[in-house]
């Protein structure tokens, strides 16, 4: 059985409902799952995982949230090597340009990006299938 983190920041609740339906996608798929805040996620649980989502919404100038969610996937990053991971969050304004930068930074990276996901807002029934589907890949 493989074992998934779903690691996410969230300040109106839109990225935390995804995180929830792509864990629920990992365990339908078969996998352990564990849900966990940024703030509760370091480079020591990593080794627990064989697979990680990254949730995080778009803030600021399409930016990822730099006071709990950005220092740690800073300091987890470099250690994902193989790992399959999935990028995703929500945004309510702009078109999603930060997924676009975050999923270069995490090629540049080196890391095995399976798929990424972005819902405007709360996740509506199309978003809802997607969390679904990439929690799967995870699995």
């Amino acid at each position: 059985m493989s074992k998934v983190a779903v690691v996410f920041w969230s300040g109106t609740g839109n990225t935390e409902a995804m995180a929830d339906l792509v864990a629920q996608g990992a365990k339908t798929a078969g996998a352990s799952v564990s849900v966990v805040q940024a703030a509760d996620f370091d480079a020591d649980q990593l080794e627990k995982y064989e697979a990680v989502a990254f949730g995080c919404p778009a803030m600021g100038d399409e930016e990822l949230e730099d006071t709990e969610f950005l220092p740690m996937y800073d300091e987890v990053e470099p250690l994902l090597g193989a790992r399959k991971v999935v990028l995703f969050g929500s945004y309510d304004w702009n078109d999603g340009e930060w997924m676009e930068l975050w999923e270069q930074r995490a090629e540049a990276a080196g890391l095995n990006v399976v798929d990424t996901l972005i819902a405007k807002d709360y996740p509506d029934d199309e978003a809802t299938a997607e969390c679904l589907r990439v929690g799967a890949l995870l699995a």
